[in-house]
């Protein structure tokens, strides 16, 4: 984006916050309280925190970099795949990333929650505080992030300002940064039993992911060596993200189970959201719902297997 554009962007997104100041609000806030938590995590990383974690996370994060690339390989000989299979695979996707997010993210922010606190309940009220925060920030991002969905067309502010090729690009990093954001968190504790199996879920489920970013390009005409380059550069968000979550949940003693919450909440929007309804837009319900099914099931494998 240039700085003519940024500019542009800033001011349009001004003018919607004051006529949408809910929407404003729903960024601000959990903005402001991941600043927060930022902040602090610095701080007890500087004062001797393990630079381990932050190892881990880069290392999972960057597996979901290279699973990204892999799944746009083939975008360099074709062109599409058959409608129906690409939905099956994106609700094959959806199911693992549901499935990470509740038995590798919210059960053991819950249970972590409570032996900090001894209490069940206030576990839960830490996760559930994470889960809304992390929801709330998706939806302010998808509001103000100018992006654009292959059926559904463009969101968010100063979408007509842009090339439809940076649309698709801030489309998928809204998919890519809160994964990532989960596999930091995940290990930030360097807990394998907890970071393994949600790394391992997201990177598989990187691949279609790849691979449909890849087509939904080659379909708009992008050259088939851009498409995979700019599919492949998106997945660089997942290490960013990893980097950013392992930071959030590695400094004060709840900053854990609320980091848990809030990458389940923000993977649970973007699954809401974004993906299941663009699984649905081609009359394909069936065939995604049954790739949402066995993603959820697999996960779940991959969780008892791995945990």
């Amino acid at each position: 984006m240039t700085l003519a554009g940024t500019k542009i962007w800033l001011k349009s997104a001004w003018r919607h916050g004051l006529a949408h100041p809910i929407s404003a609000l729903s960024l601000i806030i959990p903005l402001f309280a991941t600043v927060g938590l930022l902040a602090q995590s610095a701080i007890s990383i500087s004062l001797g925190h393990p630079i381990e974690t932050i190892k881990l996370a880069l290392v999972a994060g960057f597996g979901g970099f290279f699973a990204t690339t892999i799944g746009a390989i083939p975008a360099l000989v074709l062109k599409g795949v058959p409608q129906k299979l690409e939905d099956t695979m994106l609700g094959f996707a959806a199911g693992m990333m549901l499935a990470a997010s509740a038995f590798s993210l919210i059960i053991p922010g819950i249970e972590v929650g409570q032996v900090m606190t001894g209490a069940r309940s206030t576990g839960v009220g830490l996760v559930a505080c994470g889960v809304i925060l992390g929801s709330f920030l998706m939806l302010g991002l998808e509001q103000f992030t100018p992006h654009e969905h292959q059926h559904a067309g463009g969101f968010g502010v100063g979408v007509k300002d842009l090339r439809r090729t940076w649309l698709f690009v801030f489309a998928i990093a809204l998919h890519n940064l809160p994964e990532g954001m989960a596999m930091g968190v995940s290990f930030s504790r360097a807990d394998w039993s907890v970071g393994l199996p949600i790394s391992t879920a997201i990177a598989i489920q990187d691949i279609p992911e790849g691979l449909a970013v890849a087509l939904t390009m080659r379909a708009s005409n992008v050259r088939p060596i851009l498409a995979f380059f700019v599919a492949s550069l998106t997945g660089l968000l997942e290490p960013l993200g990893a980097l950013v979550g392992v930071t959030l949940a590695s400094g004060a003693q709840f900053a854990y189970p609320i980091g848990l919450g809030f990458a389940a909440g923000a993977m649970i929007f973007v699954v809401s959201h974004e993906v299941i309804p663009e699984t649905h837009r081609n009359g394909h319900q069936t065939p995604s719902t049954m790739g949402l099914m066995l993603g959820f099931l697999i996960m779940m494998i991959l969780d008892t297997a791995m945990g």
